[in-house]
């Protein structure tokens, strides 16, 4: 019986196929533009979540002044931190893996002939464990040279590619502004952040060497702490939080710091950029209800033109619920080939999508089913109507019609 009426609902499509090309159009575009925008977006969702991942794994940040959901005085009003801060933070809290000072400074790079307008980072080999952030080619810094100071830097693959070329860049000279240092390693690629910047455009030097000589002063702007695998960060957080209160006097006022958990971004972000897919999936699913109009309206010709036909069943015997069926199967099948369209325009439209923007291409069945679905669903709730007029037809009147 369903065979026999989807035979004969497949026959009704071919007889008209521009007409139902275009009846099910609206259909294609709703079902392509639901699958491309949360493909995108999952995959958008997956690269800020890979970004952010590369600062650091277990890391919170302590930077002077309050965070932007504190109340009261800006960052520039606060005194910075200190070297002392971060040693404290690495040996006074249980379960710190490290503890890395940062201070930096905008400056031009030289080697040779070529030159590049980069950042110089001074800090210790805390920081690379902080990022987890690997030396690609050489060492780190030892013990002994930050303590004395010592002249030798790390840099990121985009100035070593910059300045050095093909050539190895271990043991060059490398001029910062008008100081220079001795190149010991450089390090792994980790491209760009979630934020846009390239995260491999900077020079890492010792944190002593850098107060000395480039800065004039011992003022330290970020500390990046790593908790050890297995411990929670919103304890180190509450740990980190009371020993700055101490160290700063602010236990009975408000705090002058802040102390950012990297989860909290990654989370932020995510979150942000599921709404935001959200919000473009039901802005395009809407179309799936242009085009359910379009079914509806496309049906209702249907039953005008086959109504001597629908007459002649009903005087033969067939049932008003057969002739109802038969066009609902009708309506179910134009949307069903719309949706089976509309998934393979969408997915590879997603493709296309995710290549150009440099973000994966993340595709979720559950969507693609969804989608499937409710174009179905589409069929059968704007096809019931003109299935119920032309079930309700009187048998002589409609073999009266011309």
């Amino acid at each position: 019986m369903l065979l026999n009426m989807l035979r004969l609902a497949l026959q009704a499509i071919r007889r008209n196929v521009l007409r139902s090309s275009l009846t099910v159009l609206g259909i294609v575009i709703g079902v392509a533009a639901v699958i491309t925008m949360v493909t995108v977006g999952n995959g958008a969702t997956a690269q800020v979540t890979s970004d952010l991942a590369k600062l650091g794994t277990n890391v919170l940040m302590v930077r002077p002044g309050q965070s932007f959901h504190g109340g009261g005085g800006t960052r520039g009003e606060a005194a910075p931190l200190s070297v002392e801060d971060a040693t404290a933070l690495r040996h006074e809290i249980a379960g710190v893996l490290a503890a890395a000072p940062i201070a930096s400074r905008p400056l031009q790079a030289i080697a040779g002939g070529r030159n590049r307008a980069t950042s110089a980072t001074g800090t210790t080999a805390d920081y690379l464990i902080a990022r987890n952030w690997r030396v690609a080619e050489g060492r780190v810094f030892s013990d002994a040279e930050e303590r004395a100071g010592k002249a030798v830097c790390l840099i990121g693959d985009t100035v070593r590619d910059d300045l050095f070329g093909a050539q190895s860049a271990l043991g060059q000279r490398l001029r910062l502004g008008q100081l220079s240092c001795a190149v010991i390693g450089v390090l792994e690629e980790k491209g760009e952040s979630a934020f846009g910047s390239d995260q491999d455009d900077v020079v890492l030097v010792p944190l002593r060497w850098f107060h000395r000589r480039l800065a004039g002063n011992f003022d330290v702007g970020t500390i990046f702490v790593a908790a050890q695998p297995g411990v929670p960060s919103w304890r180190v957080q509450r740990d980190i939080e009371n020993l700055m209160r101490e160290r700063r006097r602010t236990a009975d006022g408000e705090d002058d710091f802040s102390v950012t958990d990297m989860k909290e971004i990654v989370a932020a972000f995510t979150s942000t950029t599921r709404i935001l897919t959200s919000l473009l999936g039901g802005v395009a699913a809407v179309s799936l209800l242009v085009g359910g109009i379009g079914i509806m309206n496309i049906m209702l010709v249907s039953v005008t033109e086959r109504t001597r036909e629908i007459g002649i069943r009903l005087a033969i015997g067939a049932l008003g619920r057969e002739v109802l069926t038969q066009f609902l199967v009708e309506a179910v099948v134009l949307s069903s080939l719309g949706g089976a369209m509309g998934i393979a325009l969408g997915l590879a439209a997603a493709a296309a999508g995710a290549n150009a923007l440099g973000v994966p291409f993340v595709p979720d069945l559950s969507i693609v089913l969804i989608a499937f679905s409710f174009s179905a669903a589409i069929g059968i709730a704007f096809g019931y109507w003109p299935a119920r007029q032309a079930a309700r037809l009187d048998p002589i009147e409609a073999l009266r019609h011309e």
